[in-house]
């Protein structure tokens, strides 16, 4: 349903249970899917994909051109999974030539004046909250939590289930199930709290704890946690999937927080 004071462009493809509240902008090249809402003032710009039952809120701004110098007008996309709300004066850019598209997952929550910038990907149940920035190409698995104003930096890797203190810079990678905070960033425990929100029993929670026990509070070198934890720590999807996100890190993981 439109209101006749929005902006549809010819060109876009909407479904017919979308609501579109007066003073909003939909351009050509857009697809919509069933039962979104499109708040007022929201401008929603060429290669927008949005899926079915998302809630946009106003001032949010979604798909414009990435602000990358490199950019050069290729056809690109931003693509946001379904039932996902984006707040208020959100930004989300769209890709450039180096991944074609910037990715929001299912069921995300992207808080007021959040930024993603072009080519980053994330995860299905995302919670950002206020003013989270994301530079471009960063990576974000699925069940991410970032508290207010975290910024990341270009290239970084967010792992499943992490969850990452308000106000923290995140210049390294942060591996899965962890908790990350203070200055620099730190490891400072698993985040037992979210993975106990989501089912896992004690047994596996303990062994993720054992894991970074060995790695950040052991005082090895990382080659030397690995080859301890895959000696010593019993194969588990868990363990394997810590072990691929550091062995795959191209920033480095961040550091250990040891007290003297």
């Amino acid at each position: 349903m439109n209101q006749p004071l929005s902006y549809v462009h010819p060109g876009a493809k909407i479904a017919k249970t979308v609501v579109i509240e007066p003073y909003s902008t939909i351009g050509n090249n857009v697809i919509i899917g069933e039962g979104t809402w499109i708040g007022s003032n929201v401008t929603i710009m060429e290669g927008a994909r949005i899926g079915k039952n998302c809630s946009i809120y106003p001032g949010a701004v979604i798909s414009a051109v990435p602000q990358d110098l490199k950019f050069k007008g290729e056809e690109t996309t931003a693509i946001i999974g379904d039932n996902t709300i984006i707040r208020e004066c959100v930004t989300i850019n769209r890709g450039t030539s180096y991944r074609n598209s910037t990715k929001i997952g299912k069921n995300c929550l992207i808080m007021a004046y959040s930024h993603i910038a072009h080519d980053c990907l994330l995860g299905d149940y995302c919670i950002f909250s206020n003013n989270s920035t994301l530079a471009g190409h960063v990576t974000v698995g699925n069940y991410v939590t970032l508290a207010g104003m975290v910024a990341v930096h270009q290239f970084c890797s967010i792992g499943r289930h992490s969850f990452v203190a308000g106000g923290s810079l995140v210049r390294k990678d942060i591996p899965p199930y962890v908790k990350a905070a203070r200055e620099p960033l730190s490891y400072v425990g698993i985040n037992s709290v979210g993975l106990r929100r989501r089912g896992f029993d004690n047994e596996t929670i303990k062994s993720i704890q054992n894991i970074y026990r060995i790695l950040y509070q052991k005082r090895y070198n990382n080659t030397q946690a690995i080859n301890i934890i895959e000696a010593e720590v019993e194969a588990t999807k868990e363990r394997d999937e810590i072990l691929l996100f550091i062995k795959n890190s191209q920033r480095g993981i961040m550091k250990g927080y040891i007290q003297n």
